[in-house]
């Protein structure tokens, strides 16, 4: 369905202005794109104003004026008041112009003003104790007939100037003439298509729309000679545009006590105050609203003056006009047009959504990191008053979570933040890779010299001791014997570290496996001062893995935690495992000597190790990392020097896995 106004895509830079204005909230951002709901519209024309980019379009009639209704058929343009205001300097050579595009006749659309105003005038003084709302705005009655339908039968049953004048050339030249009524106004757009009053005129041209006529047909208005408009003249009806004008014609007293009768303009007025008749807030009788401030300040007005400017333009214009009018003329006008039906029906249009849920509304704000009152911002970055309406907006299916800036710099913070971290995973795995290759060649060529090396060790050794041979140091052979083996360690962690790639998966009772562990090590002399507890808070215990790595990255952490209790007064290493949906959290927490900070970023590096000659070979980590890596899961650590280290071992549940693979 295509709206009075809509979105050009390509041209909207997310920066919500039109949501922000929008009255109606009838603009819903897809995909980053401000797209203008028409059923929801009232064509009011603020979001056109407001659109630096210009990515809002108004449904144009120029097409059908100049190629079907000037040359097929008498037209006749009809212009509203505030001309003065678009044209400061040439709206006397309008006319002249006008005609020379093939328009038979100009008139103003003022006349249609006097001939409602006597309507107005008997509107006030029948009703007793009913608020009436005028209605030559379109884009009140818009408004009220799609948000506040209580409210329609308060609106004023009278057609709008311009109505009246389609109606009245209709009547007077005939039904077969052709009305196009030329003005400030978007929403008229959407008024004349009303079934209520279509046929009353057949297309309507903004004043920027003219404008561009002038400048396609290359029409230049200081050209032109000054010409007045056709008649019917109107009287005050000329007011119309300005706040109050519709009082002055009708001659309703709008003096400032006045309880009676309320004149209100612009959007937040406007707003407010149908809020407060639909609350029956207000008593007065008579309530006259424009939507803008003035029609002089309409958004297809197309001017550089400021509204006091234009106002004094308007003025001028009127009172000039008003000099030169014949009132026997006029009322003979007024009188002969009696006869003529000037009142219309309106008629409800709801576009309200439900309100939804407060915990709904609570769901959708803590989705966007607003889980206290004090995290909403109200910043109105989205466009929307608050935090709290924007998440009603969403919860309507009118805006995108994406649109809160706050939330989308921590997202992208996050995402940063990700993206770093898998980085450097990415190096770091690449150069275990490397290193892994080396690793697995040079220890393949190691490993058979050295198995030679204690055959034969071991046989002299043997020989010696047989023959009780006088040798000299024969403690040596048992030194070749040991170092040898523990060459032969170090080449085992070699290849060990080169295959960690091969995994072989089954199903693994994680907290049994480090049970299993720590009874190992609580026999071992060496940490026999060490008091290991477990705390399992585990409601699922099952994880994927390779039994044997898995049980190789505990041992090599639990190892190294009792090493670093050493020199440590206090020995204590406690092991926490918990779970959530998709992981289960393992935390070894030592009380020992901690890891020095330069240190911290070796510690997963090849080789790198602080222990003792002899004691270590600065792969246990490397390896435990690389296990831990293959099983999709996570370590990382924390450190406090002297006070100890926590490991933290992140691995993913069975069922998260399962959950994965069948997604």
């Amino acid at each position: 369905m295509v709206g009075i106004v809509s979105t050009i895509g390509q041209r909207c830079k997310r920066c919500y202005s039109c949501v922000r204005e929008c009255p109606a909230t009838a603009i819903r951002v897809e995909n980053g794109q401000a797209v203008v709901i028409a059923e929801r519209c009232i064509s009011c024309g603020h979001c056109v104003k407001v659109c630096s980019q210009k990515a809002k379009k108004i449904l144009s009639d120029k097409e059908r004026v100049l190629f079907d209704l000037i040359p097929s058929h008498k037209t006749i343009a009809i212009f509203a008041p505030s001309i003065a205001a678009s044209f400061p300097e040439a709206y006397s050579k309008i006319p002249a112009a006008l005609k020379k595009i093939g328009f038979e006749k100009v008139c103003e659309t003022a006349f249609g003003a006097d001939l409602v105003a006597k309507l107005y005038k008997e509107e006030f003084e029948k009703v007793n104790g009913k608020t009436i709302i005028s209605s030559p705005c379109p884009a009140v009655n818009n408004y009220i007939e799609k948000y506040f339908v209580d409210l329609v039968p308060h609106l004023a049953k009278i057609v709008s100037p311009m109505i009246a004048m389609g109606r009245y050339l209709k009547e007077t030249e005939g039904n077969h003439c052709k009305v196009v009524f030329v003005g400030p106004c978007v929403a008229k757009k959407s008024e004349y298509i009303d079934p209520e009053v279509e046929n009353e005129i057949d297309a309507v041209l903004t004043f920027t729309e003219l404008k561009e006529i002038f400048d396609e047909l290359k029409i230049d208005l200081t050209l032109m000679e000054d010409q007045d408009f056709d008649p019917p003249y109107a009287n005050f009806g000329k007011s119309f545009p300005l706040t109050g004008g519709l009082l002055k014609t009708a001659e309703i007293s709008s003096d400032v006590l006045a309880r009676n009768v309320i004149v209100v303009d612009g959007k937040e007025k406007v707003v407010s105050i149908i809020k407060d008749i639909s609350e029956n807030k207000i008593k007065s009788k008579f309530v006259d609203i424009l939507f803008c401030e003035g029609c002089i300040n309409g958004p297809a007005i197309d001017t550089d003056l400021n509204y006091y400017s234009r106002r004094e333009k308007v003025v001028e214009f009127i009172d000039k006009n008003l000099q030169n009018i014949d009132k026997r003329v006029w009322k003979c006008d007024i009188y002969n047009s009696r006869h003529i039906d000037f009142t219309r029906n309106f008629h409800p249009k709801s576009q309200r959504r439900p309100m939804p849920s407060e915990e709904k509304i609570k769901e959708i704000l803590s989705r966007t990191n607003k889980i206290e009152k004090k995290d909403e911002l109200n910043c109105g970055a989205c466009g929307y008053p608050s935090c709290r309406e924007y998440a009603i907006a969403i919860a309507k299916d009118l805006a995108e979570e994406d649109m809160c800036l706050p939330y989308l710099i921590e997202k992208l913070e996050n995402a940063y933040t990700d993206l770093k971290q898998t980085q450097e995973q990415l190096q770091s795995a690449e150069k275990l890779a490397s290193i892994g290759q080396l690793a697995a060649g040079v220890a393949h060529e190691i490993n058979n010299p050295l198995g030679t090396i204690i055959l034969y060790a071991a046989m002299l050794k043997r020989e010696v001791e047989s023959k009780k041979c006088n040798v000299t140091n024969p403690d040596d052979y048992t030194m070749i014997i040991d170092e040898a083996n523990r060459c032969k360690n170090i080449v085992s962690n070699l290849l060990n570290f080169a295959r960690h790639g091969k995994l072989k998966i089954t199903s693994v009772n994680l907290p049994k496996i480090i049970d299993e562990i720590v009874r190992s090590i609580k026999i071992n002399p060496s940490f026999k001062d060490v008091i290991l507890n477990i705390n399992n808070n585990c409601t699922d215990e099952i994880i994927s893995a390779d039994p044997d790595q898995i049980k190789q990255v505990f041992l090599n952490v639990i190892t190294n935690g009792c090493e670093a209790l050493e020199e440590s007064e206090i020995k204590n290493l406690t092991i926490n495992l918990r779970n959530d949906d998709t992981i289960i959290i393992t935390e070894i927490i030592d009380t020992g000597c901690g890891i020095p900070e330069e240190n911290m970023k070796k510690l997963f590096t090849p080789f790198f190790t602080t222990k003792k000659m002899g004691k270590g070979t600065g792969l246990g980590l490397a390896i435990t990392y690389g296990i831990i890596k293959m099983h999709r899961g996570d370590i990382a650590v924390k450190s406090n020097q002297s006070h100890g280290s926590i490991f933290t071992i992140k691995l993913p549940l069975e069922k998260s896995e399962k959950r994965i693979m069948m997604n």
